[in-house]
């Protein structure tokens, strides 16, 4: 089934609108090359009974490399015709979007969504996909590795961007290698007898024989290329049941075992969250230390009692100028307007962040690559990018069976000499590389190399994406988590573990025995004691309610200020909703606002042109015109060529507003099309799952930034 915005030529589909105005994409669009040689195009043109869509028929003409679609559009378009398909891939012929669910319960929605993939999983992709996209762009350069979607060199930096960065990191490289660091001490502590023997005999005869190399290889090979190989030498344990030290049982740090693949067991109401919750605390943590550090908290000439110091509220969780004041209150300080190093070592520091931020997504991406390689998710292909990488280890084997220790050393050492005295020659000969193949690192990048063809997480989420859209069946936001998940343990069955463990020690583990209920209820009680009889507490209740009065008078003079035609009051109009009710909507329309009015924002595809549009006036849910709707603007999904989420407030008034108010706050986007016009929707409570929506519709190949 072809996808809104495409026609298919030379084997692939291509956005309509390279073949209706190749000369004027040339000319509008970011990053596309001119064209150096007239075309001429002719085409047909028919209408579509089922759904509306114009398709081109060109009948001379080719396509050029840089208008080519990505293997992500591809697979979407090609996963129509597998044998085993999810709900979103089933055959369906009328025009109208299939409504999947996006307001039900997540146990009415029809599972899987997308073929051998259970819809826990794919809204984990979606979830973690919309905390990490948050400017994209559309490119008609050529694509590396085949895959759009990619992060550009010059990317902004930003604060928030770091954070995400460093929490994918945390999901990805850290829990990845605390998992394995539990496999080892599983094997080390010999609690599982027989394996660890086997493993034991294994290295012995291999060190006996001069063999270790060549079977480390060669197990490397088989885990690679023969999946079943992997739960039978490393069977899966709860990572918050394994003690690092010792590898027996432990119970969970959460104080029982609510999730089998995070680092403390927290419970999660939906798959994946508590890792989720975890990085955000581990960023949280960091930030917490760098700036108690930087205030000096707990200086090593505090007195250890002082009631006028418990009273007041903690300054690194409320003010960034602690420092600064802790300073003044030393004496023997300079003044700030008399310090001469702190504007050039805050220039310094937020110049050299974005290197930093690179290089946390780089490790990241190349760690979800591997994973991707190693487990592939239907639709890219499931044995070609194992039987790579278990190819390259190959020569490794033959390597290692003709190789002595003393020959190993020797080239071992050579290799070192020569990286220490032969600068010079490496230099000239960078130098000479670098004019014969100008982006010779590039193509030399293991996404361009072994992983070639093999996605980020990002990729694989789009992907899955584009396979709902083409098929006119958008896939269901993740739900929503706005009540605590369930303090019930997740069920475990002893005897499948590979643990040396009773079931009644297995059971004390996960379960939170009545001595500690007792106690976590005796703290809380502690707790809210002390909160009442805080002064402290009752300055920021003070503060608080104060602040919260403030923000309501400051929003309605923003309503007034809109009337008069005020652009940042009318962007404020809305962004603070009365009630906590999320107004669920879609998949078509999206309720929001456009320079102040209300209205909702219209996903058009039983049209001639698949269009984007905004419109005050609502409709029955199955999409509408834009000149039936009055649009107040529609931009067909082919012209789009930028996508950038905005926040409904700035960064300090999000977090006084949040704090004061305890609301979300509902952000907004902006949509450039190919003239260059900016459209800016605001107070869109579903902007993630519009900003999905159109990022996967068209054929534009995007670049993240």
């Amino acid at each position: 089934m072809p996808m809104p915005g495409y026609v298919f030529k030379d084997g692939g589909p291509i956005p309509d609108s390279d073949l209706k105005h190749p000369q004027h994409e040339a000319n509008h669009t970011p990053g596309a090359q001119p064209n150096m040689e007239p075309t001429t195009r002719t085409s047909t043109t028919s209408s579509s009974p089922n759904n509306g869509t114009v398709v081109n028929t060109p009948t001379s003409s080719s396509a050029s490399a840089s208008n080519a679609p990505s293997d992500s559009h591809a697979l979407a378009i090609e996963s129509a015709d597998h044998d085993i398909k999810g709900a979103v891939q089933q055959n369906h012929e009328a025009g109208e979007v299939r409504d999947m669910g996006w307001n039900d319960h997540p146990t009415n929605v029809p599972s899987p969504l997308v073929a051998k993939l259970p819809n826990e999983e794919l809204w984990t992709l979606v979830r973690r996909f919309n905390k990490q996209m948050y400017h994209v762009k559309a490119t008609n350069d050529p694509l590396l590795g085949g895959l759009d979607l990619n992060i550009v060199d010059e990317d902004e930096f930003s604060p928030d961007k770091l954070r995400s960065n460093v929490e994918r990191l945390y999901m990805t490289v850290i829990i990845g290698m605390m998992g394995f660091g539990k496999h080892i001490a599983r094997l080390r502590s010999w609690r599982e007898p027989r394996r660890t023997a086997g493993f034991c005999a294994a290295y012995a005869i291999a060190w006996a024989f001069n063999f270790l190399m060549p079977l480390l290889f060669t197990t490397m090979i088989v885990l690679i290329a023969y999946p079943p190989s992997r739960p039978f030498l490393f069977p899966p344990v709860p990572m918050a049941l394994v003690n690092s030290k010792t590898g027996g049982v432990q119970t969970p740090q959460a104080g029982m075992l609510g999730s089998k693949d995070s680092a403390t067991g927290a419970p999660e109401k939906h798959k994946g969250e508590a890792v989720e919750q975890e990085a955000h605390n581990f960023v949280s943590g960091i930030g917490s230390i760098a700036l108690s550090s930087a205030a000096g908290k707990h200086d090593q000439g505090d007195p250890d009692s002082d009631p006028l110091n418990d009273s007041v509220p903690d300054p690194t969780n409320i003010a960034s100028d602690a420092a600064a004041a802790k300073q003044s209150a030393q004496g023997n300080q300079p003044q700030a307007h008399h310090d001469k190093t702190k504007q050039p070592m805050e220039q310094a520091m937020w110049l050299k962040m974005r290197p930093v931020m690179h290089v946390i997504g780089d490790v990241a991406d190349g760690w979800e690559r591997f994973a991707n390689a190693l487990s592939p998710t239907p639709p890219f292909p499931q044995e070609t990018p194992r039987l790579k990488l278990a190819g390259i280890l190959v020569p490794a084997v033959a390597v290692g069976m003709l190789t002595t220790s003393a020959m190993f050393m020797k080239m071992t050492t050579a290799g070192i000499g020569f990286g220490f005295f032969g600068d010079p020659l490496i230099w000239r000969g960078l130098d000479l590389l670098n004019k014969t193949f100008p982006h010779w690192q590039k193509l030399l990048e293991i996404r361009n190399t072994i992983l070639k063809g093999v996605p980020t997480n990002a990729q694989l989420t789009i992907t899955l994406l584009r396979i709902g859209e083409a098929n006119k069946a958008p896939i269901p936001p993740p739900p929503r988590s706005d009540q605590p998940p369930s303090s019930k343990p997740a069920s475990i069955n002893g005897d499948d573990l590979a643990l040396d463990a009773s079931n009644e020690e297995i059971h004390e583990a996960i379960h939170k025995d009545a001595d500690q209920k007792a106690a976590e209820q005796q703290d809380e009680h502690h707790e809210g004691e002390k909160k009442k009889h805080k002064h402290g507490q009752h300055i920021l209740g003070f503060f608080k309610g104060t602040t919260k009065t403030g923000v309501g008078a400051k929003f309605g003079i923003d309503k007034a200020r809109a009337v008069v035609g005020s652009r940042h009051a009318k962007d404020h109009l809305g962004v603070l909703p009365k009630t906590d009710d999320p107004e669920l909507s879609g998949p078509v329309d999206f309720k929001g606002r456009y320079k102040g009015n209300k209205g909702w924002i219209y996903i058009s595809t039983n049209v001639g042109i698949p269009t984007v549009s905004f419109s005050t006036k609502s409709s029955d849910g199955t999409g509408l015109e834009p000149e039936k709707a009055s649009a107040k603007f529609s931009v067909p999904i082919a012209d789009i060529r930028e996508l950038k989420k905005v926040g409904g407030l700035g960064w300090k008034a999000k977090i006084v507003v949040g704090w004061a108010t305890g609301k979300t706050v509902a952000d907004g986007l902006e949509v450039v099309d190919k003239r260059g016009e900016t459209h800016k929707v605001t107070a869109v409570r579903l902007r993630e799952e519009l900003f999905n929506r159109l990022v996967a519709m068209g054929g534009q190949k995007w670049e993240s930034w």
